[in-house]
């Protein structure tokens, strides 16, 4: 009993361990890296995909997965800056904006929910043909070129500051903390987990499995939504063929490196915004260290692996 207490710690706080040794080995590796500006640079750029994988654990735990994440991220930051320019440059258009992005968010949460849930496609056929028709929605929309902001107000929130940490970081630990209650102390958060484990029982259980698993992609596009406008406004314009590319993958990634099961059934947000700070640093140093950016796709191949193999070990050794 002891034994098999002692793999379930490991397992759960096992993304915990791997960053503090990657911190440890980080800061001997570069006397650079545990400066101040650099870590607040490290927590920037993973915070919009941070945001992605936040939405992602919730479907990834109710067993799906979704590949339009970063389709999506294009398509809905270039409409997001067509109503930006449309109604003007102050605040009120900027909200207004923001509440399209959102909208667009739901709406092809929900839309995925539906084809995954009352039409029973895979969800991975499902969001890889999404994620061709929002990629090709952008750039028909832009012909193939870029949104582009006319607003003075609109980069301020991307490239602002409160007390000293970058806006988008703030998002992302407060929407950390908000999914994270929503995960581990409501119904809801039980169900996604109870889908998860075993669909059918939790059709027994009087669970209504069809609205849960469709309301985590509905989740998921929110967060989508929400990282593309933060992005949107950093560069104050979106391009239709570059924004958003292999967000899936990095999303995906801090996910699985977070302990959450691609199986489903169990996971946590704290997991993943640990997976999400372990990818930053991982491309950080790669950066320091001189390695060539092609090389990057292949060490984060690599930990991904790890991370599923360290997973299907531990559940071979219950």
């Amino acid at each position: 009993m002891e034994r098999g207490k002692f793999r379930f710690d490991i397992g759960r706080f096992g993304p915990f361990a791997a960053l503090f040794v990657l911190v440890v080995i980080s800061s001997f590796a570069s006397p650079y890296f545990l400066q101040t500006r650099n870590i607040l640079n490290i927590l920037r750029q993973v915070s919009y995909t941070g945001i992605i994988a936040l939405g992602m654990t919730f479907v990834i735990i109710s067993g799906g997965i979704d590949l339009s994440v970063g389709s999506l991220t294009a398509l809905a930051g270039g409409v997001m800056i067509l109503v930006l320019n449309a109604l003007g440059a102050g605040w009120p258009a900027i909200l207004a904006a923001l509440g399209v992005g959102i909208l667009i968010g739901v709406v092809s949460g929900a839309l995925t929910g539906v084809l995954v849930t009352r039409m029973r496609i895979a969800p991975f056929i499902v969001t890889l043909g999404t994620m061709a028709i929002y990629r090709s929605l952008a750039l028909y929309i832009s012909g193939a070129g870029e949104f582009r902001s006319q607003s003075r107000i609109f980069p301020e929130i991307g490239m602002g500051m409160w007390m000293g940490v970058p806006v988008p970081v703030w998002v992302f630990f407060l929407l950390a903390v908000f999914f994270a209650l929503l995960l581990n102390w409501t119904r809801f958060g039980r169900h996604i987990c109870a889908i998860g484990s075993n669909e059918r029982v939790a059709e027994y259980s009087a669970i209504r499995v069809n609205i849960v698993r469709s309301m985590a992609y509905v989740i998921c596009g929110i967060t989508v939504a929400i990282s593309s406008f933060l992005l949107a406004a950093r560069l104050n314009s979106v391009s239709s063929t570059n924004i958003g590319v292999s967000f899936e993958l990095d999303a995906i990634a801090a996910v699985i490196i977070g302990g959450t099961a691609m199986t489903g059934g169990s996971g946590s947000i704290s997991g993943t915004l640990v997976g999400a700070v372990i990818l930053g640093i991982v491309n950080n140093m790669l950066n320091m260290l001189g390695v060539s950016p092609y090389l990057q796709g292949t060490v984060k191949g690599i930990v991904i692996i790890i991370a599923v193999l360290i997973q299907h070990k531990r559940k071979d050794s219950r």
